[in-house]
């Protein structure tokens, strides 16, 4: 065996694994910080400073909506876009979009900027899917899909405008983007753990500690911001903002059957927490509707 003169037999590749190791995280740190400060924007509806990648654009975003648009209608049926419960959607989501701009302006105002005006050139279509399924979404680019089973626990267009609000708002805001962001910096940090010889087990409880104190309650943040805009939404443009609590009630009745996860460890705000926001929320509701349908009439002319 091949003696160190300093004495340090077998000490010397163990350090340099450990300083590489060392280089590594500290590349993927440097490049973490640069792609979070390089794609910082600030969102006109909260006036937060959020994440999204400066290299996408509305065009792009648009084309990534119309794909899954176009895989989840080859995927489901449709029903009658003439039927009465489809004609009746689409006049419900029209009024909310007409409403867009002006709700932009009136939160981006409320925190002393200018709108954004990102989606200027959605291209706004919505569809009912004959499903079971309580739910609906807007994706970026504008396409919107209503699921049949909410329509017997939405009961009235007041409170479906109160969901499809909320899901618009989530296009509005650009969640998507954001998510994908934020993916980015995980999968860097993914990549990172594994260059750098960390223990899988290791990794495991760093991403899970990561999950409950950060990821999740982002997940809930986006939630929450699309509850206060699709509100505003549905409010301005002339539906009763009052529904919103007896409808998140009545969404608790449908799922209480089982068993949740505590709040801490959803992407979603627990029902209680919800409504509470909501309530907090009403007065500025009211004024919106106060403000925009002073004569009693709803939106119209789309």
């Amino acid at each position: 065996m091949r003696q160190d003169p300093m004495g340090n037999q077998g000490r010397q590749p163990g350090r340099r694994r450990g300083g590489l190791r060392l280089w590594v995280l500290l590349l993927f740190a440097g490049y973490a910080v640069f792609y979070w400060f390089s794609n910082r924007t600030v969102d006109p509806y909260t006036g937060e400073k959020v994440l999204i990648d400066k290299n996408l654009d509305a065009d792009d975003e648009s084309a990534l909506g119309l794909q899954a648009y176009r895989e989840i209608l080859s995927q489901e049926q449709s029903v009658d876009p003439d039927s009465q419960v489809a004609r009746q959607v689409r006049s419900i989501a029209e009024r909310l979009i007409s409403r867009v701009d002006e709700v932009e302006a009136d939160l981006a105002t409320e925190r002393g900027l200018k709108p954004g005006n990102f989606a200027a050139n959605f291209e706004w279509a919505v569809n009912v899917i004959q499903s079971e399924q309580a739910n609906a979404f807007a994706l970026p680019g504008g396409k919107m899909a209503v699921y049949t089973g909410l329509i017997p626990v939405a009961r009235n267009q007041d409170g479906m405008a109160v969901v499809m609000g909320h899901e618009i708002a989530h296009a509005l805001m650009r969640h998507g983007a954001q998510r994908m962001a934020r993916g980015k910096l995980e999968q860097i940090g993914q990549v990172a753990g594994a260059a750098s010889g960390m223990d899988p087990g290791m990794q495991q409880a760093v991403f899970q500690a990561y999950g409950v104190t950060s990821a999740l309650p982002y997940a809930r943040g986006h939630e929450s911001q699309a509850d206060e805009v699709g509100l505003m939404l549905a409010a301005a443009a002339c539906f009763d903002p009052n529904e919103a609590v007896p409808l998140w009630q009545r969404m608790a009745q449908m799922s209480g059957g089982g068993q949740k996860p505590p709040e801490f460890a959803s992407t979603h705000p627990s029902e209680e927490s919800r409504i509470a926001h909501l309530q907090s929320l009403m007065p500025k509701a009211m004024a919106y509707r106060q403000k925009y349908c002073s004569g009693g009439t709803a939106p119209g002319g789309r």
